[in-house]
C-alpha cells in the first residue's frame, strides 16, 4: 500500500498562483502512477491531471492546459501540481490518488486509481 498526504493549498486571489504537493510513503514511488482530482461543492469528482511512473508521460483537462503544470521528483517520493493564473472555477478540494502502473502512461480514469489522499482545499476569490 502507499499513504498519501497533500500539502499547499490555501486561499489565493485571482490570477494567483499555488503548488501543490503529494508526498508519498510505504511502498516503492516509482511503481505509481499519479493523479491530481478535485471536487467542487455538488459536482462530481474530476481529474485535472495526471502523470506516469517515470514522468515522461502526463495529462491535463482542457480548462487548466496552459496554466497548470503536474510533475514528480520520484527520489523525493512526490507529485506536484502547480497552479498558476488561478480562476474563481478553480474553487475546490484537490486530491491526489496513485495507482500501482507496471506501464508508462498517465491513466485517465478515476476508477482506476486505488489510492487516495484526505484532499487539501483550495478557494479562488474573484
Amino acid at each position: 500500500q502507499v499513504q498519501l498526504v497533500e500539502s499547499g493549498g490555501g486561499l489565493v486571489q485571482a490570477g494567483g498562483s499555488l503548488r501543490l504537493s503529494c508526498a508519498a510513503s510505504g511502498r516503492t514511488f516509482s511503481d505509481y502512477a499519479m493523479g491530481w482530482f478535485r471536487q467542487a461543492p455538488g459536482k462530481e469528482r474530476e481529474l485535472v491531471a495526471a502523470i506516469s511512473w517515470s514522468g515522461g508521460s502526463t495529462y491535463l483537462i482542457d480548462s487548466v492546459k496552459g496554466r497548470f503544470t503536474i510533475s514528480r521528483v520520484n527520489a523525493k517520493n512526490t507529485v506536484y501540481l502547480q497552479m498558476n493564473s488561478l480562476k474563481h472555477e478553480d474553487t475546490a478540494a484537490y486530491y491526489c490518488a496513485a495507482v500501482d502502473s507496471d506501464y508508462d502512461v498517465a491513466p485517465l480514469s478515476t476508477d482506476e486509481y486505488d489510492y487516495w489522499g484526505q484532499g487539501t482545499q483550495v478557494t479562488v476569490s474573484s
